[in-house]
């Protein structure tokens, strides 16, 4: 299959729109699991760090997503995520207090 390089470049960008889609998910349910928990204390939970980075390599293999890829950005996506939680429980502890 020939493909120009602008043809590449259209499928990157149609991909990077259905991650932005399916992270802004993710966000979301980040959200409601600082509601849920509710405790700053319940956030930074490491064993469910290491079975999420597991899965998600081990998924990523089955479809030929290199380790060296997953592993990283998955742990920056679950840094950043934690970092977001934080935030969030913020704002509804200090808006409870109004």
């Amino acid at each position: 299959m020939n493909m120009t390089m602008s043809q590449v470049r259209d499928e990157i960008d149609l991909i990077d729109k259905e991650l932005v889609l399916l992270l802004a998910r993710r966000q979301k349910c980040i959200e409601k699991a600082a509601l849920v928990k509710n405790d700053k204390n319940l956030i930074i939970d490491e064993e469910r760090i290491e079975e999420v980075i597991r899965k998600v390599i081990s998924f990523g293999m089955s479809y030929g997503l290199d380790k060296k890829i997953a592993e990283p950005l998955w742990r920056k996506l679950i840094s950043l995520s934690i970092n977001h939680e934080f935030e969030q429980l913020e704002l509804i502890q200090n808006s409870s207090k109004i």
